[in-house]
């Protein structure tokens, strides 16, 4: 018997040892990086059919792009709602629940203010509004703007969905929106209602902790598909936008990436190791985060990376991140709601030739605090601004002017925003000793799948040895 066992025992182990391995997921990632980019650049070359239909190379990058992102957002809804409504369901065990929020308003706060004063500084060291070679040509007043009102209508649900309609510029269709932060509000409620029910809401309760680990496993197999979107995201990017409209706005340009390299490499990393975490391990667990809102240019998209990122690789309890991560998606914008629009305010105001007070600096400080959570219900930092500059009185047709490089600076924002939607929670955790660190620790791209049974990936290998 023994002899006839050995074979087959060398027949099953032989498949696993010739079976293809795929590189990491971190690799697969900087692969995709390498190959938008460069066939960003062949559809580039390409150019368009005609002056509205592009390239086929183009239309395919964004098509996949825009597939990719369409999915992510897809989950975000019940993704959000269910893990809120989850975690609220646990509420009954975390005796410092209303300090974690406050903790984390806080650090919105503190680090929405430093960037601010960073943004504000180079402002006045670059003076971009008076070294531009951009006429005012395309100066035009939004149709759009943002108001403080706007903190109200965007936090008050108008349905149980948190669904906003809109007319299509045709006037015959009619496209549907979410707004994170009603949903957030209609979980939290849901949450609460849930635990004042009690015993009658268990069967609830346990069928949305059911509905969140289907949710996860969806999510998942989305973000295995990060690579392929990687590609046509910043394909299309390039293909698009390429590079020829900096020299206009040069100085502009270099000062917005200056404050947001400084935000996203000195001041995070101050605030890590001031509070005793690895700077390393941070940016390894948030990385794959922090790359796919930099290709696509979209906090809501990249939020269900980024709550997995946190839970899973920077050690922050579920509980805790299911609310934290879809507030600050919403409410903690560094990137488009500090740094932007007060390098932008000073270059409208040095362009057009008007003299800030300090008080006016007080002001844009004042707004890029306060003012993210004014304008969660609306999308861009085109709103953002537009809120700093009728604060300050300054002309909103200004806004025009910097519109040509706005997608260039769009990918670096979004990067430095979710990079802060991430730590906050993180360090919040540390302060109130909840964060694992033993998992934080450990952080890398492949901890996002640490929770996913090794036998999908075996049996899929042995199944393509086999083939």
């Amino acid at each position: 018997m023994s002899s006839q066992q050995a074979p087959e025992q060398r027949q099953q182990t032989e498949p696993a040892r010739r079976r293809l391995r795929l590189p990491s997921f971190g690799a697969q990632i900087v692969i995709a990086l390498v190959l938008g980019v460069a066939l960003g650049f062949v559809a580039r070359e390409m150019g368009p059919i005609d002056d509205e239909t592009p390239n086929w190379l183009t239309d395919v990058l964004a098509t996949v792009g825009s597939s990719f992102i369409n999915l992510l957002r897809a989950v975000v809804p019940p993704l959000v709602f269910l893990a809120i409504v989850a975690s609220i369901a646990n509420l009954r065990q975390v005796k410092n629940a209303a300090r974690l929020a406050g903790q984390t308003l806080l650090w919105f706060a503190i680090t929405a203010l430093i960037s601010v004063g960073i943004g504000i500084v180079l402002g006045l060291v670059l003076q971009p509004g008076t070294s531009t070679s951009i006429s005012a040509d395309p100066t035009y007043e939004p149709g759009r703007s943002g108001s403080w009102t706007d903190f109200l209508v965007g936090l008050l649900p108008t349905n149980v969905l948190g669904l906003e309609g809109s007319v299509g510029s045709d006037g015959s269709s009619v496209g549907f929106s979410f707004n994170v932060l009603q949903i957030v509000v209609i979980s939290i409620v849901v949450g609460l209602a849930a635990l004042k029910v009690g015993k009658q809401a268990e069967p609830f309760l346990t069928f949305a902790g059911s509905a969140l680990a289907v949710v996860q496993k969806v999510l998942w197999w989305i973000i295995r598909l990060a690579p392929l979107g990687t590609i046509g995201l910043i394909g299309r990017a390039i293909a698009t936008y390429g590079w020829d409209l900096i020299p206009t706005l040069g100085m502009f340009t270099v000062a917005i990436y200056a404050g947001l390299a400084l935000v996203l490499f000195v001041l995070y990393p101050i605030l890590l190791r001031t509070n005793g975490l690895s700077i390393v391990q941070f940016f390894r667990g948030a990385w794959p985060a922090i790359q796919l809102a930099f290709v696509s240019r979209s906090s809501i998209g990249t939020l269900p990376l980024t709550q997995r990122v946190t839970e899973r690789n920077l050690g922050v309890p579920q509980g805790y991140a299911s609310f934290a991560v879809p507030l600050a998606a919403t409410t903690k914008m560094d990137g488009c709601a500090a740094i932007y629009p007060a390098v932008a305010a000073i270059f409208v105001a040095q362009f057009y030739g008007i003299q800030l007070s300090i008080t006016d600096y007080l002001l844009i400080a004042f707004v890029s605090v306060v003012g993210s959570a004014a304008t969660a219900g609306l999308t861009g930092a085109i709103v953002m601004l537009t809120l700093t500059l009728s604060t300050l009185g300054l002309p909103l047709e200004g806004v025009g002017l910097l519109l040509a490089v706005d997608a260039i600076l769009d990918m670096g924002r979004t990067a430095v925003n979710v990079a802060g939607q991430a730590l906050v929670p993180t360090l919040v955790a540390k302060r109130e000793g909840i964060l694992d660190q033993e998992q934080y620790d450990s952080a890398s791209a492949e901890d996002l799948f640490t929770d996913e049974p090794e036998r999908e990936l075996v049996a899929a290998g042995d199944g393509a040895a086999r083939a």
